[in-house]
């Protein structure tokens, strides 16, 4: 793949990243430790060295250990993005704290699962209710200095408070959902991050599966799986995201790829964005992800998949937790 550079920094990062939260099956089923192994496994020679976790990814840590025991024996040749200031309550649910003590407590618990004296780039998982932005950044700058980030980020940030980190700590990238359907940054995020020269590595790509092609319109959701909570797979929604994903199914066939390949592909060919984070639970996922680079839809194309989402018209979406 050829590499991007990820914001001002020296780093260079594959267009499509994994996703490492599927690995841990906390909401994808028909998840084993094996197959989470040799998906990991499969990255570098895919052309894929942009890893993407999280301290919070898994009930103790899974993600991150899973890549230490697939990937610590290539672990320079990957530029791994892992998050702070999410964990997981006694009860299961979830706690935003990124008060600057935890910051530094999960930091370097992610880098002892990692077994690496530093990660290539720090997030800020989420903006914590009780703490100002400015305090959450200043921790992550802190980590910056003392060289166990190369870079920080920030996650599910509004402007305001993107606004509010950059004053107090330089922002490498950004990390908002976006895919067909859920296009909001292209009025905010999307230019402010432009205009300062920091990278956009959004999650969600394929809406959680529903964009990748891969589910009959009469799918029902087995009890556990986290997406039926979602507008998009509901009801009347449902329905014409089946109707789009049709008319994508046809021009991806035209184009000789799957409407996986096709979706990824449009993303990661937005003005602005950097890199697309695709989660995949088995090899052939990853490499069919990886399949969606190396080439580019035609002008008459890119018209198609305009008309077809013009025709699917707004979508009914829900703000992402």
């Amino acid at each position: 793949m050829q590499l991007r550079r990820l914001g001002q920094s020296e780093l260079f990062v594959s267009p499509i990243a994994l996703g490492c939260w599927p690995l841990t099956g906390m909401t994808s089923l028909n998840v084993t430790e094996a197959n989470s192994l040799a998906t990991l496994e499969a990255c570098p020679d895919l052309g894929i060295n942009f890893l993407d976790t999280a301290f919070c990814y898994g009930a103790a840590g899974e993600s991150e250990d899973l890549i230490r025991r697939a990937l610590g024996h290539r672990r320079d040749e990957m530029v791994i993005a892992t998050k702070g200031g999410i964990h997981w309550a006694e009860d299961g649910s979830m706690v935003k704290d990124a008060s600057p003590a935890r910051l530094r407590w999960e930091c370097e618990q992610s880098l002892r699962r990692l077994d690496t004296d530093r990660v290539e780039l720090l997030y800020l998982h989420a903006p914590d209710p009780n703490v100002p932005v400015a305090e959450s950044a200043g921790a992550l700058k802190d980590l910056l200095d003392e060289g166990k980030t190369r870079s920080v980020g920030a996650s599910n940030l509004s402007i305001e408070q993107l606004e509010e980190f950059q004053a107090a700590c330089p922002i490498t990238a950004v990390q908002p959902h976006y895919n067909m359907l859920q296009r909001e940054i292209e009025a905010d995020v999307l230019p402010w991050c432009q205009t300062r020269g920091i990278s956009l590595c959004v999650y969600w790509p394929l809406l959680k599966g529903l964009l990748a092609g891969k589910l009959s319109r009469d799918h029902v959701f087995r009890p556990g799986d986290g997406r039926a909570k979602y507008p998009m797979f509901q009801g009347e929604e449902w329905q014409k995201n089946h109707d789009l994903v049709e008319q994508l199914r046809t021009i991806a066939e035209d184009v000789g790829k799957t409407v996986a390949q096709l979706v990824i592909n449009w993303t990661i060919h937005r003005e602005g964005i950097t890199a697309a984070l695709c989660g995949a639970k088995r090899p052939d996922q990853v490499e069919e992800n990886a399949g969606a680079d190396g080439w580019s839809l035609s002008e008459e194309e890119l018209g198609r998949v305009d008309a077809a989402l013009a025709e699917r018209g707004t979508p009914v979406t829900k703000a992402a937790v």
